[in-house]
């Protein structure tokens, strides 16, 4: 029977936005923790959500819809269904379970769905969470929208952009013939082209065309989703919550040229044409992937982004590749660079920089 209940609206606790949930196991939870926070229409069943939201108009359509995994796995085949559906294209979709299957988490990787969160979880980072996708609604192509709400803004002083152009400009030129040797050498290996582009978050959430050496094959970003369960920070503790950054160890999708490129740190060189642009510095914090970079917009974390992005940096000098390192102690080095970083702190990482371009560990 379904039992539908709407939290009150309160303009003053930020409850303007809407919210449609499914389901019994995770109600109570979420009605007192995150009920003052948002307005939240409850369904006790996935058809009473998906008679809610065939009754609702452009103007009422929920932002957010949070859905239990039921025992069937029938939510998987109504999340098709809303997405078929143009009212519903663009929704913020958010599924909570409470069995910890990483079949599920894959299931609803493939889906793309905005997240996936397994009991116990804080519900804090759930409020935080989905007041952000909210916010910067469907951040990943609009991040550019982003670079414009940080509160500091990052210019490269002189001294660094001088040496930024120093260097970038010398190596680019005395590494010319190197350049064309791993080019012929690529070709050779493998099919596909010889530079891979993605698109790279960097200072003040910026975004910009970040090059390398192709080192993988051509469908690694489709098989990344299928390997990221897998991946050296996985979880933060118990919690099921999704690590910022991905690093999968022995990773299929790389090519046996790749693999020698990556572990001398020779499929990095046309970052310097990214230098020479001035989209980041030869020091500073590695600019992320998207999907990396939506995940860190905390102001805990949020930091990282108010200082240089670089070729190298603290990470990489001081604990890259070791199996220890934790998620949070490459945030906190990312952290401290950002407020601390000098003209000297810079040349101690360039030097220390060329003994750590060689990794023991396959990451």
């Amino acid at each position: 029977m379904m039992n539908r209940t709407a939290t009150d609206w309160n303009e003053n606790s930020g409850a303007h936005i809407r919210v449609a949930y499914a389901g019994l196991e995770l109600k109570d939870l979420i009605f007192n923790d995150l009920g003052e926070n948002f307005r939240i229409v409850f369904n006790d069943t996935l058809k009473d959500l998906e008679e809610y939201l065939g009754e609702q108009s452009i103007l009422s359509v929920p932002d957010i819809i949070l859905v239990e995994v039921d025992k069937e796995e029938k939510c998987f085949l109504l999340v098709e269904k809303l997405k078929e559906n143009f009212l519903m294209n663009g929704l913020i979709v958010i599924m909570l379970s409470t069995r910890a299957d990483k079949r599920l988490v894959q299931k609803a990787m493939q889906m793309k769905l905005h997240d996936f969160y397994t009991y116990p979880f804080p519900t804090s980072d759930l409020r935080e969470r989905l007041n952000f996708l909210v916010k910067f609604k469907l951040i990943k192509p609009k991040l550019l929208e982003l670079s414009k709400e940080v509160d500091i803004t990052y210019e490269v002083p002189l001294g660094k952009r001088m040496l930024d152009l120093f260097i970038s400009g010398m190596m680019m030129l005395f590494l010319s013939p190197l350049f064309l040797i791993i080019a012929i050498a690529i070709k050779l290996d493998s099919k596909g082209p010889i530079f891979y582009k993605s698109k790279r978050v960097g200072t003040g959430y910026k975004v910009f065309d970040f090059y390398k050496f192709r080192s993988m094959r051509t469908d690694a970003d489709q098989l990344l989703e299928q390997l990221s369960s897998h991946n050296q920070y996985a979880d933060e503790g118990a919690t099921g919550k999704k690590a910022a950054f991905v690093k999968i160890k022995n990773d299929p999708r790389i090519t046996k040229l790749g693999q020698f490129l990556r572990n001398s740190s020779l499929d990095e060189l046309p970052q310097l044409f990214n230098i020479l642009r001035g989209d980041m510095s030869v020091v500073g914090n590695r600019p992320l992937p998207v999907y990396e970079a939506e995940m860190l917009t905390s102001n805990e974390w949020s930091m990282r982004f108010l200082g240089p992005a670089g070729l190298t940096g603290l990470w990489q000098i001081s604990k890259r590749g070791k199996e220890e390192m934790s998620e949070r102690e490459r945030k906190k080095l990312d952290n401290f660079y950002a407020q601390k970083y000098s003209f000297w702190l810079d040349v101690k990482i360039i030097i220390g920089t060329i003994p750590a371009l060689f990794q023991k560990e396959k990451v």
